[in-house]
């Protein structure tokens, strides 16, 4: 692969208003930057793009609060996870990229709209849920990096102790990117310099995002910000669908 300016500068503003998002609401680096990146270079090469950022971010920030890690979900999700990944691999190296854009910006847009559209409490689940919740959140996950809504989901549903959530919900996502680039490593995803020189070109980005989106939290509305980013994310979710029909 060959990366020229033109491509460059347009990747290094969607690095940083992704991680600028994270920084400034905790969560959304992946969904936000995903749809972006697939319009200027491959999914195969955004995924493990993402991925390095997105480890970078967490060991930057560290495992907070790993004692009020609820072991019992973590040990309760991760086989099917595990599952899921392997499959969502397979899919990501074999599939047509076209097909698996479509599932992306159907992904993003149902996703979207639901969280603009939700009310009320979230309801109790039974630990049965974890199999679907792990299994098709493990695909997500390495299909495009954005398993995590699956996983917030089931543990919002399963723990009602705001700080054992946070800190669950951190090491599953941490964990599962371990485990991605493992799984990617293996299937040959990082082969590629230049692919491994763009991270270390846009990782300033990813971190000067991440810092700025911490000073703008103590500034903005979160819930407002949160709302226009998932108006902006139905967009995006709806052009990759109408691009890739």
């Amino acid at each position: 692969m060959a990366f020229d300016f033109d491509t460059i500068v347009p990747l290094a503003f969607i690095i940083t208003f992704a991680y600028t998002v994270f920084g400034l609401t905790g969560f959304g680096s992946s969904i936000t930057a995903m749809p972006l990146l697939v319009q200027l270079i491959p999914l195969r090469t955004a995924v493990p793009l993402m991925l390095v950022f997105d480890l970078s971010a967490g060991l930057l920030l560290g495992l907070k609060n790993l004692r009020l890690i609820e072991r019992r979900e973590v040990l309760r999700i991760l086989p099917f996870m595990l599952a899921g990944m392997g499959l969502g691999v397979l899919a990501l190296m074999k599939a047509p990229e076209r097909s698996l854009l479509l599932v992306l910006g159907l992904f993003i847009l149902g996703y979207s709209a639901w969280s603009l559209l939700r009310r009320g409490v979230p309801r109790p689940l039974g630990a049965g849920w974890v199999l679907p919740f792990g299994l098709v959140g493990g695909m997500f996950t390495a299909m495009f990096g954005t398993g995590g809504p699956f996983y917030t989901i089931y543990l919002t549903r399963r723990l009602a102790d705001k700080l054992a959530l946070r800190a669950t919900i951190s090491g599953t996502i941490f964990f599962s990117g371990l485990a991605r680039l493992a799984l990617f490593s293996s299937a040959g995803l990082y082969h590629d310099r230049s692919l491994l020189m763009l991270a270390a070109m846009l990782l300033p980005c990813a971190l000067g995002g991440l810092w700025l989106g911490n000073r703008l939290h103590a500034i903005l509305p979160a819930g407002r910000v949160v709302q226009a980013i998932w108006g902006v994310l139905v967009l995006g979710g709806a052009s990759l669908v109408l691009r890739n029909l």
